[in-house]
């Protein structure tokens, strides 16, 4: 079986880097190892941070992207969140979500922004106009519902980090569900979405708007067992990595061994794939090879 090669569209980085604090060299030499495991494309992902940090590393990875056409652009997950949402996130750096707080950060190469809907100053209008990705995370509403001038494009790490399935009211869970025109991620590791949950996932949303993601942590296949990510001190015990109070603050893998993961549980699709593409109007830069048990045979680049 053949398919795209994968993109990482959500993760702060792996093999000891991370996004919030590499130099241009370390993200080139990510970018090397993620080609020898099928990951052809990825979009570096910035967690919460003060604005100055945000502005030095998003400039950061322009200038790597310039030698390394992997790097598809910026995804900013933090800054614009609900803080009742914070997870391992250090609220501290938590701006309004305005236009004029955007545009202290703002730059052509941030291509998607994580925010929190309920909160919206109108920046999502800024966003959409300026053809951002703006995905709800991190939250606990949601504004698509008879909305055209202000509309939300996808989930982060949907459940993760947001006001849960219910029965009543407004859910940002239930709507990313729901929602058919939407995208929506979903971080498969076996930690951050109980089996069950996965089964509602997948049987809910259309296969066609499903994206798969790591959400993967600087600590993921390194040999670091702690380390500070966010403001926070993270343990690593060789299945999860949590913060001292317990909050899972990331995966610990990256996207071929969740695949891998997922296909055990009857739970993987190869379109899962080839929808991050669509989603990003990417085209195809090589092709993974896989056997009947998602081990990857060979890699080929175009």
């Amino acid at each position: 079986m053949k398919t795209p090669l994968i993109i990482e569209q959500h993760f702060h980085g792996a093999y000891g880097v991370d996004f919030n604090k590499a130099s241009k060299d370390d993200i080139i030499l990510l970018a090397a190892k993620l080609r020898e495991i099928g990951i052809g494309g990825f979009f570096p992902t910035l967690v919460t941070d003060s604005s100055e940090n945000i502005k030095k590393q998003v400039a950061v990875i322009k200038e790597a992207s310039k030698h390394c056409k992997e790097i598809l652009g910026i995804h900013l997950e933090g800054i614009f969140i609900n803080p009742l949402k914070k997870g391992i996130h250090n609220p501290e750096w938590v701006l309004p979500l305005t236009v004029e707080n955007y545009k202290k950060i703002e730059d052509d190469f941030i291509k998607i922004v994580t925010l929190a809907p309920e909160l919206d100053e109108n920046l999502i209008e800024y966003l959409n106009i300026k053809g951002v990705k703006v995905q709800a995370g991190h939250c606990i509403g949601w504004i698509n519902e008879g909305n055209t001038a202000r509309h939300i494009d996808g989930a982060t790490h949907t459940f993760n980090a947001m006001s849960p399935v219910s029965h009543r009211g407004v859910s940002t869970a239930l709507a990313a569900l729901i929602d058919d025109s939407v995208y929506a991620e979903i971080i498969g590791d076996g930690i951050h979405v109980s089996d069950d949950a996965l089964k509602l996932f997948f049987k809910s949303k259309p296969s066609s708007r499903v994206i798969l993601v790591s959400d993967a942590l600087p600590i993921t296949y390194s040999d670091l067992t702690e380390a500070v990510f966010a403001d926070s001190k993270i343990y690593y015990d060789g299945k999860k990595a949590v913060s001292a109070a317990g909050t899972i603050a990331g995966s610990t893998k990256l996207l071929p061994e969740i695949i891998k993961i997922l296909n055990t549980k009857g739970l993987f699709k190869p379109e899962y794939i080839e929808n991050v593409y669509l989603y990003h109007k990417l085209e195809p830069n090589g092709e993974i090879e896989w056997d009947e048990d998602f081990n990857i045979l060979n890699i080929k680049y175009t």
